[in-house]
């Protein structure tokens, strides 16, 4: 391209997108946003096509949270924006680097049937609504947009009014300014002395690693070592401390009994990029009544947000722990960080090693051992996406994962049926690893559509579905409604593995540990195609993160 050139706003708008350094579009293409989207590809933005606008913002968030870098999704106006709008808000409650690029009716169109009030709509879910205003600050908008999407790592509706698209401007390539990352946030000297006191102080502290500290296990792991700490996750920030002797796991409702009995015996919680939230800390109860709480976070509002907290540091997490590891005076007396207690964390700290009473029957399988014994088939280099669900627990308690690139929890919005377009996204941002899926039979009906697409793009995906044919969180959260009651969330036995092979993947039903083999027998050929994996599961009354997660409802 020549270095200044007459070009439709639609093209500029792709063409900015694709220099500033955007990693993968996901979408449905429709006539508004048609140019766009064939800008991008031709400017060398990878774009798969999905069947559905939410599925769509699922791989792109899903993309992002695995790659580190700004995804995007592609929507016609009106109709294929609200589509998306699940998936968006998830991703903007996650902060997930995310730019949904949507076309917009034209401002004379007051009457069309795609017109909709995109930037209320964007903002009514926590995402930022940016628009292109017009064919002169068309580069300036889009920069903006991805500005903002990159630095402040939030999920941005950017509008391009469809009378807009087709305007020419005068398109300089070379004259793009350079967008980069934000530079991490250094601790007061203060706040860095203050938390080294208590540590210092501290005989039994623990660190909880959210995901703002996905990007400073080193450092976390220096502190710690240095001032005896335990660590622990949030479970989006699972794998991060994976093969450390001292990784309790996760913290909140998945924990292992040892590990909700250690946090909650701590005399000193450290929340790294954590918000300390009633999942985490089940509602405050793994917060014992003489233990000192520290928030460290890079948001200023996110410092005692869900709880009072002792001191809030505002702070990156890996700038933070390096400064207190080189503060630190000393740790006063012996901590918990001995070799006895890495082998209790070895011996307890895992649901896997926790005996259990095995639910299954002729027909089910306790999905325990279920999780238990598909981990052992499965290859160690992995990244795990889950769906949300009453079996939720179960692939983040027992599927292990390789490090916090391994598993890909979208969980903010609560919402079922967005784990199949996480994990698509997930598979192409890690290419090197085999993607796997823990759906319910729900959410995975709910995501149906998107088999096609991973089916279409030949991945070797794993989809395991607890299938308990019903919603079950809601069988056990209204437990002492009537059967027939219970009948609005009770369904039919469906043959999900038939209906697998009828989209061109492999699909086969597990009802005892018998039928695994077929796990295996499909590991061990091509993996042209996915493989899902129709679990009949025995009812466990109730996972046993249920009841203190309805608690919040």
């Amino acid at each position: 391209m020549a270095p200044s050139e007459n070009r439709t706003v639609a093209h500029v708008v792709g063409t900015v997108l694709a220099e500033l350094g955007a990693g993968h579009c996901f979408g449905v293409v429709g006539s508004g946003n048609f140019e766009m989207t064939a800008a991008l590809r031709r400017a060398g933005v990878p774009f798969t096509a999905a069947r559905h606008e939410g599925g769509a913002a699922m791989m792109a968030d899903g993309y992002a949270r695995m790659s580190g870098r700004v995804a995007l999704v592609s929507t016609h106006q009106g109709c294929g924006l609200t589509n998306a709008l699940t998936g968006l808000a998830e991703a903007a409650k996650s902060r997930t680097p995310m730019i949904v690029l949507t076309a917009d009716t034209a401002s004379a169109a007051v009457r069309s049937n795609f017109n909709v009030d995109q930037d209320s709509l964007s903002r009514s879910v926590g995402a930022i609504a940016e628009r292109v205003h017009s064919p002169a600050s068309a580069v300036a908008d889009v920069v903006r947009a991805y500005r903002t999407a990159l630095t402040e790592r939030r999920a941005v509706v950017l509008s391009v009014p469809t009378d807009i698209q087709q305007a020419l401007v005068d398109f300089d390539s070379s004259a793009l300014p350079a967008v980069s990352a934000a530079q991490p946030v250094r601790p007061s000297q203060q706040a860095v002395a203050e938390l080294a006191r208590h540590l210092s102080q501290a005989k039994k502290p623990v660190f909880v690693a959210g995901r703002g500290a996905r990007h400073a296990a080193h450092e976390l792991r220096e502190l710690a070592e240095a001032s005896g700490a335990l660590l622990a996750t949030s479970a989006v920030a699972h794998g991060l401390f994976h093969d450390d002797p001292f990784n309790l796991g996760i913290s909140g409702g998945f924990s292992s009994p040892f590990t909700a009995a250690i946090v909650a015996d701590a005399d000193l919680i450290v929340g790294w990029g954590c918000a300390l939230n009633m999942w985490t800390m089940r509602h405050g109860s793994l917060i014992g009544p003489d233990a000192k709480v520290v928030q460290v976070d890079v948001d200023l509002d996110a410092l005692g947000a869900h709880r009072p907290v002792d001191l809030g540091v505002l702070g990156d997490c890996a700038e933070t722990a390096t400064d207190v590891t080189e503060g630190l005076s000393g740790v006063g007396g012996e901590t918990w960080r001995t070799p006895e207690m890495a082998q209790r964390i070895e011996s307890h700290a895992r649901w896997a090693s926790e005996e259990i009473e095995d639910l299954s029957t002729d027909t089910h399988l306790d999905p325990r051992v279920f999780s238990r014994e598909v981990n052992t088939l499965l290859p160690v280099e992995r990244v795990v996406s889950v769906d949300s669900g009453n079996f939720m627990g179960y692939p983040s308690a027992y599927l292990d994962v390789p490090d916090e690139f391994g598993f890909c929890f979208t969980q903010a919005f609560q919402s079922i049926g967005l784990g199949l377009g996480t994990a698509i996204g997930a598979a192409l941002a890690r290419p090197d690893r085999l993607p796997v899926l823990a759906t319910g039979d729900g959410g995975f009906f709910m995501a149906i559509s998107e088999l096609e697409t991973a089916v279409r793009l030949g991945l070797p995906l794993v989809v395991l579905v607890y299938n308990d044919s019903a919603y079950g969180a809601e069988i056990h959260h209204f437990d002492r409604a009537s059967e027939e009651d219970l009948e609005t969330v009770t369904f039919p036995e469906t043959d999900i593995a038939a209906i697998a092979r009828g989209y061109g993947a492999h699909g086969i039903t597990v009802r005892s540990l018998a039928d695994l083999p077929g796990v295996t027998h499909w590991l061990d050929g091509p993996r042209e195609v996915p493989l899902v994996v129709d679990a009949r599961i025995a009812s466990d009354g109730g996972a046993w993160w249920l009841a203190e997660a309805f608690k919040g409802h």
